[in-house]
This record gives C-alpha cells, sequence and structure tokens, in this order.
C-alpha cells in the first residue's frame, strides 16, 4: 500500500471514529440523563465518556499533524493518552454495575478501588508525556497503554458476563465475552505494529463494544420495568399439577401479570409448595381466608397453621428467587413491596394472615 493510499484510509478511519463514537457518546449520554440521573447511577456517564475518548482520537487521526509544526510521536502520544483514559474511565463505571462477579466485587466495590486504577494510570501516564514534551524525535511506544488496556479488559469481561448472565441474557453474555477476545487481539497488532490490521480489528471491536454498552443500558432499562411489583389484580397464581413420574421440579406455581405477560414458573421445596397452596386453598374457600402464626407462648392443645415468621421468610426468598434470580433482589425493592402484594396481615395483631389475590386469579391445578 503506498503513501497515499494509507492516508486516506486513515483519514477515512478517522473520520468514521470520530462521528460514530460521538453520536454514540451522545446517544448513551441521554439515556443516562433520562433515566440513569432520576437513579443517582453514573456508570453510564463514565462508560459515555469512556467512548468520547475514542470519538477524540479520532479527531486526531484526522489532523495533520506535520502541517501545525508537531512530529508523528506527538500525534501517536495524544493517542496514548486518550486511550489510556479511555480505559481508565470503563474501570470507573465498574463500580456502578449492579452485578459484579463474586471474586472481583469486593475489590470494585471497595474505596481501594480508585487506587488500585489509579496508580497504573499514572505511571503509564508520565512516561507518554514525557517522551511527547521531552524527547522530540522519538517514536511513542504504545505497550504502556496496551498494558493498561489489558487490565481493563480483565475486568471488564467478567463484569459484562456476570451483568448479562444475571439478566438472563447468556446470548449477550457470550458475546461480550467474543468481543473482549477481538479487542484483545486488536492489542497485540497494536503491539506488533501492525497497522492494517489494527486498523480492521479497532474498527470491528470499538463498534462491538458499543453496541455491548447500548445492550447493557437496554438490559438496565429492561430490568426496571420487569422488577416492577404488580398490584394483586394484576398477578395470576398456578399451582401447576405435579408429575407424579418424577420427582424434578415436582412442585411449580406459576406467577403471571408482570411485564412481557410470560408465565413465570417458580420451583418450590414440597414444604413451601404445601404452605403456599395452603394459603391458596384458604383463599378459595367461603371463608375468610386467615392463616394464624404460632405465637411464642402458644397452647399445646391448639393447632396452628404456621410455626413461625421464618417459614412466611423462607417461602417469599423462594418467589423471589425464582421471579428474578439468586442475589438479584434487594429487600427494599422486591421483598417488601411483593410480600405487601401477595399477604395481608390482620389489623388487630392477631397474628393472622392470608393471600390477598382475587379468588378468579388463583387456580390449583393440583388437587393430590
Amino acid at each position: 500500500m503506498d503513501i497515499v493510499s494509507s492516508t486516506q484510509v486513515s483519514t477515512f478511519y478517522g473520520w468514521w471514529q470520530f462521528s460514530v463514537c460521538l453520536f454514540a457518546f451522545l446517544a448513551l449520554l441521554s439515556i443516562w440523563y433520562h433515566i440513569g440521573k432520576k437513579q443517582d447511577d453514573f456508570g453510564q456517564v463514565w462508560l459515555a465518556l469512556s467512548i468520547l475518548c475514542w470519538s477524540v482520537s479520532g479527531l486526531i487521526e484526522i489532523i495533520s499533524w506535520e502541517d501545525i509544526g508537531l512530529g508523528l510521536h506527538f500525534k501517536e502520544g495524544v493517542k496514548s493518552v486518550f486511550s489510556l483514559l479511555n480505559s481508565l474511565f470503563i474501570l470507573l463505571a465498574l463500580p456502578w454495575f449492579r452485578y459484579l462477579p463474586k471474586p472481583f466485587a469486593p475489590l470494585i466495590k471497595s474505596s481501594f478501588w480508585r487506587y488500585i486504577i489509579g496508580i497504573p494510570f499514572v505511571f503509564a501516564l508520565l512516561p507518554t508525556l514525557h517522551k511527547m514534551f521531552l524527547v522530540s524525535n522519538a517514536v511513542i511506544i504504545s505497550e504502556l497503554d496496551v498494558y493498561y488496556a489489558l487490565l481493563t479488559l480483565f475486568f471488564l469481561g467478567f463484569v459484562l458476563w456476570e451483568s448479562f448472565e444475571k439478566r438472563r441474557l447468556p446470548l449477550l453474555a457470550w458475546l461480550s465475552i467474543i468481543t473482549i477476545a477481538i479487542t484483545l487481539l486488536a492489542q497485540i497488532y497494536k503491539l506488533l505494529d501492525d497497522a492494517i490490521n489494527l486498523l480492521l480489528f479497532s474498527a470491528i471491536f470499538k463498534t462491538s463494544l458499543i453496541m455491548l454498552f447500548f445492550a447493557l443500558a437496554l438490559s438496565w432499562v429492561k430490568e426496571l420495568t420487569e422488577t416492577v411489583i404488580p398490584t394483586p389484580h394484576q398477578l395470576k397464581l398456578r399451582f401447576l399439577k405435579k408429575d407424579r413420574g418424577s420427582d424434578k421440579d415436582s412442585f411449580q406455581v406459576s406467577i403471571q401479570g408482570f411485564p412481557g405477560n410470560e408465565d413465570r414458573l417458580i420451583p418450590l421445596t414440597p414444604a413451601l409448595y404445601t404452605l403456599f397452596k395452603l394459603f391458596a386453598e384458604r383463599r378459595l374457600d367461603k371463608t375468610d381466608g386467615w392463616l394464624e402464626i404460632k405465637p411464642k407462648n402458644f397452647d399445646v392443645s391448639k393447632t396452628y397453621d404456621i410455626n413461625d415468621h421464618n417459614e412466611l421468610k423462607r417461602l417469599m426468598v423462594a418467589l423471589l428467587d425464582g421471579l428474578f434470580g439468586k442475589q438479584t433482589w434487594t429487600k427494599d425493592k422486591h421483598f417488601v413491596p411483593l410480600k405487601t402484594t401477595l399477604f395481608e396481615m390482620s389489623e388487630h395483631r392477631e397474628r393472622k394472615i392470608r393471600l390477598l389475590l382475587p379468588k378468579e386469579n388463583i387456580t390449583i391445578e393440583n388437587n393430590g
């Protein structure tokens, strides 16, 4: 490839990167402004700023640095600085992610995280600035920003996988791993100084990562809508007929009424299934439907429906795990609202509780 065509390719790539990444920055920031700002979630802001760094890098590719009296080394140095900033902003976004991999969650959430990512950033930035301003004829070596990018890819890969996996989006989780692999390959070409393959794989991984960031934002919006607890009249409860040929998933309930209009099948232990079914049977009876919880100083001659409040808690935890996934729900946003929707406590503090759903919304297929 001659010099003219190489310059044309670089200019085309620069305009593409500048315009596409600028649009992606504004679009992601708009999503945050309309939704994330109300949630006090600044993770999207950091991700948007990381994309803005790519846009500025595209603009740097367009500028003719020789015409303004600065050498090629200065151009490569500025690109390295914004590559470092891109990685830094991505790492700053990670503590805002709701789902973090267990081995790294305490580290990412800790107050030491800023030092863990900040100190390597400074040690990579200072030599780059030194070569830019003090070594006029040196060619900027990009190993430092590549090494910092490898640190970013390591943590980002795990976090993206966990985020999509916990939101029950396995295909996106696998696509995130493929994107991380392509990005890693681009970093290798950067070390090898293979300009053409670097441009190709850079265009691929930047486009893929941008789409993943938008998929992540939309999955977050999807989760916000799906975790809204409906009212009792919106929910429909169905106790499925038990498969006598197998013990696996024999005790299941179906809850319908959450956004998406899909049946959510929830497996329960035999004891919890029996307790939940007892609530439904009492509700369908012509009686008042109340179940009584055994008090601490109980009457030994009396039979109680529920031994203690822990039984109710275990039932609620099993329902929430089935609806939203284990360790993906919170007490304030899920446990308390769902309990308020499903159950009603006696106003007279008689340690009595009953199912709140309308009778016509309850179906028992398994009467055995």
